[in-house]
């Protein structure tokens, strides 16, 4: 998915959820932050005092480019969730770990993520871990049946966009992979795959695509990436819900009729391929009042001067020591990254081992 549904989608289901606007934004700007936080390492500031912050991105996401991408704690607890091949944690202790590391959509491992984020919705950074969740946990929906790892689970064949007749499939395919594709049998070569969805390439992104494919064990797939992008937005809107009321078990709601037809709307009226122009569609839709929660302006600026890394540091530029302000300790930035690290932490110290998967 990309940041119309990241962005757009996860402030009006937190909305929908009860959220105010403050709370909204916030979760939805970590969300979408998700995809856009590429650096890492030690900061230092000119008191002495340092920080470790993580990455949850990758700056180069080209998927030819397998060496600088094979890192599984980023791909695997930020984008690939596990998902256990549907299975409890008892049900399959001698499945291969390739087969148990494919993301499922829903999966007990993505409701257990869901459970251990309520269970902190008391810390300080906890509206910036439930945003960094919904990420995630969208993120099953659009990425199901392909893992975070390279390997040949990920080889995929007979790639077809259904909604455009026009759309020449193969010669993308061609055109962005070049020699690691075979035009004549319609697959990759040798053990040049691709990582995640890399063979499916922004397909499993676009919300108004309908499409297929064969998956690595010749098994024909069809989706409709707009009747599953709907459900995935019901069941943010479930999880949050259940998060504002402090426990998993708490009834929900979801979407009503009127907010999945309007949200159904948007996916089908913008179909730009390019996620940035159709997140200008929703953004436009939010500020004239389209839902019924009002008119709204949730904003996101990830660099610049109003970015959160910009009010914590005092800018976002890169530099050995940085000035310090007391301000930093409760920023949303670092909060944000607070929060990364306590979610990667849980998923692959805590919730992963339960089910038999070492991705740490």
């Amino acid at each position: 998915m990309q940041i119309d549904f990241h962005h757009g989608v996860t402030y009006v289901t937190a909305r929908a959820a009860g959220f105010e606007h403050p709370e909204a934004e916030k979760i939805a700007y970590c969300a979408q932050y998700v995809d856009d936080a590429v650096k890492t390492g030690t900061i230092g500031f000119q008191n002495k005092a340092i920080y470790a912050r993580v990455c949850s991105a990758h700056s180069m996401m080209d998927y030819r480019n397998m060496e600088a991408l094979a890192n599984h704690r980023v791909w695997i607890p930020f984008h690939f969730l596990p998902g256990n091949d549907r299975k409890q944690a008892w049900e399959n202790p001698g499945q291969k770990f390739t087969e148990k590391v494919i993301c499922r959509k829903n999966s007990p491992v993505a409701k257990d993520m869901i459970a251990a984020c309520i269970r902190d919705r008391d810390k300080p950074f906890a509206l910036h871990r439930l945003g960094i969740t919904m990420h995630v946990y969208a993120d099953t929906w659009a990425h199901r049946g392909f893992a975070g790892i390279n390997n040949e689970v990920n080889d995929i064949s007979d790639l077809e966009n259904l909604s455009d007749d026009k759309y020449e499939t193969q010669e993308h395919l061609c055109g962005f992979f070049g020699k690691l594709f075979d035009r004549v049998k319609s697959k990759f070569v040798g053990d040049a795959l691709p990582l995640g969805h890399g063979a499916a390439l922004c397909f499993p992104d676009l919300p108004y695509l309908e499409w297929q494919y064969t998956d690595s064990k010749g098994k024909p797939v069809k989706r409709n990436n707009t009747l599953d992008f709907l459900d995935a937005a019901d069941h943010l809107c479930r999880a949050m819900e259940q998060f504002r009321a402090g426990s998993v078990e708490a009834p929900t709601i979801g979407l009503s009729e009127e907010y999945k037809g309007k949200i159904k709307e948007i996916f089908t009226t913008f179909t730009n391929e390019e996620g940035e122009e159709r997140h200008q569609g929703w953004m436009e839709r939010i500020r004239e009042g389209f839902f019924p929660f009002g008119p709204g302006n949730p904003a996101y600026d990830p660099c610049g001067k109003r970015s959160w890394k910009y009010l914590s540091l005092g800018t976002t530029k890169d530099f050995q020591e940085y000035n310090w302000n007391s301000t930093f300790l409760n920023s949303d930035w670092k909060f944000f990254h607070d929060a990364l690290l306590d979610h990667r932490f849980t998923l692959l110290h805590e919730i992963l081992p339960k089910y038999g998967i070492c991705a740490a």
